[in-house]
């Protein structure tokens, strides 16, 4: 059921879907509808004022704010924003408030609105009322620098650069620099009640690693726990993200000590990750592993869920004809990935934290954003079009025999992620 939230849909927004509308023309018309549907919905149903005039973003139907999500729904706004204020100082509220629950809590991946008690209260780990889950996953500390470093690099405002944002990505360093040495770390994460597969083992620490420069992430962007400790395409994310730190805070901030760790750090899990984050595929050719754990342990697969290894050049952490990068899609689109499946209605990634032969409507999404070839980004927009199961609106994975059967109904990240891929075929992308 979809809640009800105050809309902030504009003229601004209803001139640009139509200009959308025409843009696909006749032919098109059926990934017009489902843009016109899902580019407003989020504007229309996830949005909720808080208690400071900032802005908490549901993720679709879990009452709760991700901080991956929260970007992720933002992020293709970007690229009208510039044409509209209202737009624009509603994403800067969106950071603030990321920020503001980073600074609560930067191990946490998930909060509520208000300090409610409300989600995983009884997990056991450093839970608080703001908290709806702490499942540490690296990529919670990305996602809202990104967002805050694209909306300053599209409009210019600088206004997200406040004091809680300097005392949250104080805190980031930190938590990053901590995890690089894990065994020192005072998180720990065991579930015993719902799902208790979700327990990180070794009493809430997780499997051991070894020192390898990149950081420790407990869970995936799935909220799965990690198998290996490092995880690789989280770690590519951090490089970007303490670059674009560091050009913060040198640039718009007169902070050059926390310039010079942002940039210290990534080099380290830069060059950790090209060290110990690749293996071999069958043809003996060098790619990226999904996880390592500096033990000489590795995974080779990948998740339907961002960062995935898939979305490295859409991360900006390498090019897209970047030859490991290249080996490694290539094998990630085969059998050789055991969560890539292929059926009577479409092939592409899935995930352990859904059925088997379920594909991600977001993976998808992302194929298409990886790589530049039109019509392949045409193909992928008709399959997710053609795989709603009639509701207009993306899941979070469909079944590739029969797309009538999916998980969740309402999936606003999805949904953002189509329209993303909308736009970039119609030759619109966010600036960076």
């Amino acid at each position: 059921m979809k809640r009800m939230t105050k809309s902030y849909v504009t003229p601004t927004v209803h001139e640009f879907v139509e200009k959308i509308n025409e843009r696909c023309g006749e032919k098109h018309a059926n990934l017009a509808k489902i843009f016109d549907i899902t580019y407003t919905n989020t504007l229309e149903t996830t949005l909720e004022e808080d208690q400071n005039h900032n802005v908490f973003v549901l993720t679709g139907d879990i009452p709760a704010m991700w901080q991956r999500d929260s970007t992720a729904q933002l992020r293709p706004y970007l690229i009208m924003e510039q044409s509209d204020p209202e737009i624009a100082e509603l994403i800067l509220k969106v950071v603030k408030r990321q920020f503001f629950n980073m600074n609560l809590d930067p191990y946490a991946n998930a909060f509520n609105l208000t300090d409610n008690g409300h989600g995983h209260q009884s997990d056991q780990t450093e839970m608080g009322p703001w908290i709806w889950e702490r499942k540490y996953e690296l990529d919670s500390l990305c996602y809202p620098v990104q967002l805050a470093y694209l909306l300053y690099k599209n409009t210019g405002l600088t206004d997200q650069f406040d004091p809680t944002f300097v005392s949250a990505t104080k805190k980031l360093l930190e938590v990053i620099e901590t995890e690089q040495h894990h065994e020192n770390s005072t998180y720990r994460f065991e579930r015993v009640e719902d799902r208790p597969e979700d327990s990180l083992t070794h009493d809430g620490m997780g499997e051991p690693v070894a020192y390898t420069g990149m950081s420790w992430s407990g869970f995936r962007p799935s909220d799965d726990a990690c198998v290996y400790g490092y995880l690789v395409p989280a770690n590519m994310f951090a490089v970007v993200i303490l670059r674009y730190l560091n050009e913060i805070f040198t640039t718009v901030l007169n902070e050059p000590t926390l310039a010079a760790q942002a940039e210290k750090l990534a080099t380290e899990i830069h060059d950790g990750i090209e060290k110990y984050g690749t293996m071999t595929n069958e043809r003996g050719e060098k790619i990226y592993a999904y996880e390592v754990d500096g033990l000489g342990n590795s995974l080779l697969m990948d998740d339907g869920n961002i960062p995935n290894l898939m979305s490295a050049p859409y991360l900006d952490y390498l090019a897209m004809d970047d030859p490991t990068y290249l080996a490694t899609r290539q094998t990630l689109l085969s059998h050789e990935n055991p969560f890539y499946y292929s059926g009577t209605y479409g092939s592409g990634l899935g995930s352990p934290h859904t059925p088997e032969n379920y594909i991600w409507p977001i993976a998808l999404s992302i194929q298409g954003l990886t790589q530049p070839d039109r019509a392949e980004k045409l193909r992928l927009l008709e399959l997710l079009a053609n795989t709603t199961a009639g509701t207009n609106m993306m899941h979070e994975g469909f079944d590739v025999e029969n797309p009538a059967n999916f998980t969740r109904e309402w999936f606003s990240w999805a949904n953002m992620m189509y329209c993303e891929l909308l736009l970039d075929y119609l030759g619109m992308r966010v600036k960076k």
